[in-house]
């Protein structure tokens, strides 16, 4: 399925759903550059668009440092690999509209089991039906079939970013798929950025914690044809244990846990999160 811009898919629908670790330079140096793409971060993230419950959960996404540590500016190419409830794409599609692209990677629902299609219309409607137009209209979305994963042209983006998806992926038995998709479709020297759970340890193939080990993540980048360039503590968050009867999804925003366990998992926070930043040679 080829990228189309949301504002016609929106008529269609309605007719018709810490601190970094570098190992190489860090692209969020301070330089007279970095101050204007600061500044326009500031102004993004302060957008009287953004969801309520979004602007909440700021203080654990840590979205201007973790943009930053990504290297993100205003005038790329940027795919963002499932972007479900649009938590990024509120900030990323105004960001990049006025000089670079911002194309949402959304499973295409022919794609998939009937049973499945539901969730990935929602996801398409999700993005579709933000507003106002005038901040989303150039952002595009791109379907694409899990088995043989394509997010454009190659050599089209770049940068490509994906947030919490990685557990998914290792459940569907498609992650290295996924990983050569992001291979294909950046440009050599593009960024490739990872933010996931984070297991303290290896975990076995059948594990559905949510959680997933660093070294997982980058065997699977590495196996992909991708460098480790850094990693960050942008999104950590030591006070997660890791081993609550539900997995991540104990935790908050998902809170899956008995009423009388609240004050013990709000306390706890988010998920301990790795991020992660790789280069396309």
């Amino acid at each position: 399925m080829k990228p189309m811009l949301l504002a016609p898919l929106l008529s269609a629908l309605l007719v018709a759903c810490g601190g970094a670790t570098a190992v190489t330079a860090d692209p969020a140096a301070d330089t007279p550059a970095r101050a204007d793409t600061a500044a326009a971060l500031d102004r993004v993230i302060a957008g009287s668009w953004r969801t309520p419950e979004f602007v909440a959960r700021d203080g654990a996404r840590h979205p201007k440092e973790t943009l930053s540590f990504f290297g993100i500016r205003p005038e790329m190419t940027v795919v963002e690999i499932a972007p479900g409830g649009g938590w990024y794409m509120e900030l990323l599609a105004p960001y990049l509209r006025e000089r670079g692209t911002y194309v949402g990677a959304i499973v295409d629902p022919a794609t998939v089991a009937e049973n499945r299609r539901e969730a990935a219309e929602r996801g398409r409607r999700a993005l579709a039906e933000r507003q106002p137009a005038s901040v989303f209209d150039r952002a595009t979305i791109h379907g694409y079939d899990p088995a043989a994963p394509r997010f454009g042209t190659d050599g089209s983006a770049d940068a490509v970013l994906t947030f919490r998806n990685v557990h998914n992926w290792l459940s569907a038995g498609n992650a290295q798929a996924m990983f050569e998709g992001f291979h294909k479709v950046l440009k050599p020297g593009g960024v490739l950025g990872v933010v996931e759970h984070r297991a303290d340890r290896e975990l076995p193939a059948d594990d559905r914690s949510g959680y997933v080990a660093e070294q997982t993540v980058i065997a699977l980048a590495e196996a992909a044809g991708f460098r480790l360039d850094a990693r960050s503590e942008i999104n950590a968050n030591p006070a997660d244990t890791r081993d609550h009867p539900n997995g991540v999804w104990t935790l908050p925003p998902t809170n899956r846990h008995d009423a009388a366990d609240a004050a013990k998992y709000r306390a706890i926070g988010e998920s301990d999160r790795m991020t992660l930043r790789f280069v396309r040679d």
